[in-house]
């Protein structure tokens, strides 16, 4: 298939100019798409395929035309890369489908969509398989490609490369999830499922229970930190593992984004990051210590609590990801040397925090068969859907039991 720049010739407007367009030829047939500009005919060198010298806007224009025939050999180009056809039907087909079938080509895509919706966690996790996709295969490889063998091999090289059960169920449930959802847009016809047969649960390994005792919370409560082990971090890793404790297991991004005006009559209002519902619960007094001793004097409204965020600062989603991803990691840091100090085995973390409320509800006879199911769950995220489903007097009755 070839194509040139034309000017429309038989077409003179109001303004005296001429249609630009690219004429696309493959064997007898021929397609005209035009490129949304025009110039006088006076205006334009059919030779050599560009707008002449003297052309007024000639930068503006001659820009638009090398862009759209970029794009277009782009396309052709990427077409045969994937032993596509390049013919006008797989060229000019609807928002161009078949050009963006590659699994590569499509992860790229909603790596994209999932950062411009501010979904970074998410956008993490496509990336991380992205990277793994690469080194296995070419990302050039297509879904209709994928088999059963495909997915057999893929798993035997992450196990290679020392990828744990949990590890490896992640990256193929978010690989599978991407492959239902190009195949439900059509973007490949699909011959059989090969997922059907690759069982991704089975991934799944049950893990250690991530709760601690109430007899714990009380020594982790009264411990003087060591001097050798004082840092700057050590007592505010302590102050917000109790404050997610006590409320209701907030989970760290949502505790760096509550804000002063979040609270109200003593209760606390907020959407959970991961699935905007909103939750409301009343603040136990330690909960409202733990703010007093991070409340800034004169602070407005809409100012974070705690001191991991500044809205003067960190504006944009990326850049709250960033800071708040970079304070947690420093957290558990300390969390875990903390956890070592009152003699726990397992690592403290801010998720143990909420876990431990979660059997503490559990101790004080709130939906028992749900949270008994959901703290055997080692996906966190139905753990979490599943405290989200409390009764709001359900959750103050049982908090008044955390001590």
């Amino acid at each position: 298939m070839t194509f040139k720049v034309i000017c429309r010739k038989e077409i003179i407007y109001k303004n005296s100019t001429s249609p630009l367009c690219l004429l696309f030829f493959q064997g007898k047939r021929k397609k005209a798409v035009g490129l949304g500009v025009s110039v006088a005919l006076k205006h334009w060198d059919a030779e050599a395929q560009k707008v002449t010298d003297d052309c007024p806007d000639r930068d503006n224009i001659q820009f638009q035309i090398t862009a759209k025939v970029k794009e277009y050999e782009k396309k052709i180009q990427r077409l045969e890369i994937m032993d596509i056809p390049v013919t006008f039907e797989n060229l000019f087909e609807q928002n161009s489908k078949r050009l963006n079938c590659s699994v590569g080509e499509y992860l790229k895509q909603t790596i994209e969509r999932l950062e411009t919706l501010g979904k970074y966690g998410s956008a993490s996790k496509h990336r991380s398989l992205l990277s793994r996709l690469s080194e296995f295969r070419s990302l050039n490889t297509r879904f209709d490609e994928i088999d059963l063998a495909f997915l057999r091999d893929f798993e035997l090289f992450l196990r290679k490369e020392g990828n744990v059960n949990n590890s490896i169920a992640t990256k193929f449930a978010i690989f599978k999830a991407a492959y239902n959802k190009a195949l439900a847009e059509g973007l490949f016809l699909q011959k059989i499922n090969p997922f059907a047969k690759y069982k991704v649960g089975s991934l799944w390994t049950r893990t250690r229970k991530r709760a601690i005792t109430k007899e714990d919370i009380q020594k982790l409560v009264a411990l003087e930190i060591a001097p050798n082990y004082r840092t700057n971090y050590a007592e505010f890793a302590r102050d917000i593992f109790l404050f997610s404790y006590y409320t209701a297991g907030i989970n760290f991004t949502d505790m760096a984004t509550l804000r002063y005006c979040d609270i109200v009559d003593g209760r606390i209002y907020y959407s959970r990051h991961k699935t905007q519902k909103l939750l409301s619960f009343q603040l136990v007094p330690n909960a409202m210590r733990i703010i007093e001793k991070y409340s800034k004097a004169n602070h407005a409204q809409e100012d974070y609590i705690f001191p991991i965020l500044d809205r003067t600062e960190h504006k944009t989603a990326q850049q709250i990801f960033n800071r708040t991803h970079k304070v947690l990691r420093k957290v558990n840091r300390e969390l875990k040397t903390l956890g070592e100090q009152i003699g726990l085995e397992m690592p403290l973390t801010t998720y143990v925090a909420r876990h431990t409320f979660a059997t503490v509800l559990k101790r004080s006879g709130v939906n028992i068969a749900i949270i008994s199911e959901s703290l055997g769950h080692s996906d966190l995220s139905t753990t979490q859907i599943y405290l989200d489903s409390f009764e709001n007097s359900q959750i103050d009755a049982a908090m008044q039991h955390l001590l």
